[in-house]
């Protein structure tokens, strides 16, 4: 049985009060999307030196690269930045943050896990060094962009983008939506198709690295939407964008989709840690409210359908718990979850987030259908977790696919 030990309570005790003196007064700009995230991510990372841990942690696999001639395989075994050394540096700010904004995970961890992750698994040593480095370290923001406007959960089938090939570059066209950080990102890792003339189907997968303000590159504005509003999410359009070789991460069909599968394991495996910190931040709310709360001349915590929906949030608390405590116990013996194993705990720790949130709102009645009652916030918020990194829906396909495939 694993237990966070004295010194991550530490850690998660330094970022509370981080949290408590950077994030929380400035939760209503965040929630109305007057105030995008990336400053305050940058504090959290100067703050508890995260910028110059990754730096340094950066430096060493690039130097073991290339002494193995530049192959990477020196450092595949934590080429995403995470690795498996402190869980706790990872893991605890996430789940702190969800507390109270979880959009800013999201902005977090696209930047980081998706797109310098993809960099770090697929890129040259000179690659990761131009575009890698200032996203690890949050000197820049990074968006991955893969989603379409009719592709949806048929992220590659469906895919619509294409790469030209002339001369020495590539031309691409297309529009990504859903973008999460797209209105504001620096560096892109954009996914298509080579356009070779094969059924769209068959074409092999491109995947480019690209910049903020090339010739025909539109960046919109953030995109409405019902929560997550501290995460900036557009749309991307493509007019004959000119890409040379060295923007190009991988080539083939097989090396993109497995860049992407890679990516929805951390993508999902994390949902967990984001999960975790809603339910116990609506479990707290809650808690506190049916202690002073009063009805018919007694608090409302004497009630036993009040008492149920507790004891049901706590249920969920501890399933996800140990769902974290597993993946850090995965992390710090070098093991990856297989994708059908980060669905299962993105689709238990998604649903169970939203079911608390829910029942946090309807425990406070009408105050909790107000926004000054933070559990109006978490509720829309936690609904998110079942629809990105792939619909509760797709997560059921992966896990029975690969129960079938045994």
């Amino acid at each position: 049985m694993i237990e966070w030990s004295e010194e991550d309570l530490m850690i998660r005790d330094a970022v509370r009060g981080w949290i408590d003196a950077e994030v929380r007064p400035n939760l209503d700009a965040l929630d109305s999307g007057e105030l995008p995230p990336y400053d305050l991510l940058r504090s959290l990372y100067k703050t508890f030196g995260m910028d110059e841990m990754a730096r340094s942690s950066f430096q060493s696999r690039i130097a073991k690269e290339r002494e193995a001639g530049g192959t990477g395989d020196a450092a595949k075994k934590d080429a995403d930045g995470s690795g498996g050394g402190n869980a706790a540096m990872t893991m605890l700010p996430v789940i702190e943050l969800c507390k109270v904004a979880p959009g800013m995970v999201s902005a977090m961890g696209v930047g980081l896990g998706l797109a310098a992750g993809t960099i770090m698994k697929r890129g040259t040593p000179d690659q990761k060094e131009r575009w890698a480095l200032p996203l690890l370290t949050m000197e820049k923001v990074g968006a991955w962009a893969i989603t379409e406007p009719n592709s949806g959960s048929d992220a590659f089938g469906g895919m619509q983008a294409t790469a030209r090939k002339v001369g020495d570059e590539y031309v691409i066209n297309g529009g990504k939506t859903f973008i999460t950080n797209g209105p504001y990102a620096d560096t892109i890792v954009f996914y298509c198709k080579l356009d070779d003339g094969r059924e769209p189907r068959d074409r092999e997968i491109l995947t480019f690295v690209l910049d903020r303000g090339m010739d025909g590159l539109e960046q919109s504005r953030p995109l409405r939407k019902m929560g997550l509003h501290s995460s900036p999410t557009g749309e991307l359009f493509l007019n004959d964008v000119r890409a040379g070789a060295d923007r190009l991460l991988s080539s083939g069909s097989q090396g993109g989709k497995e860049s992407a599968k890679q990516n929805f394991v951390t993508e999902r495996a994390g949902v967990a840690a984001m999960a975790l910190g809603v339910i116990e931040e609506c479990l707290k709310l809650s808690v506190e409210y049916a202690r002073t709360r009063e009805l018919w001349g007694q608090r409302i915590g004497d009630f036993q359908l009040i008492q149920l929906k507790l004891a049901k949030m706590e249920v969920a608390r501890l399933n996800v718990q140990n769902l974290v405590f597993r993946h850090v116990e995965m992390q710090r013996s070098g093991r990856t979850p297989t994708l059908a194993e980060a669905s299962a705990m993105k689709l238990y720790a998604a649903q169970a987030a939203s079911e608390v949130a829910q029942e946090a709102v309807q425990l406070f009645g009408g105050n909790g259908y107000m926004s000054e009652y933070r559990v109006e916030q978490l509720a829309r918020d936690a609904k998110s977790f079942q629809i990105y990194a792939g619909t509760d829906e797709i997560q059921v396909t992966h896990i029975a696919r690969d129960l079938l495939s045994r």
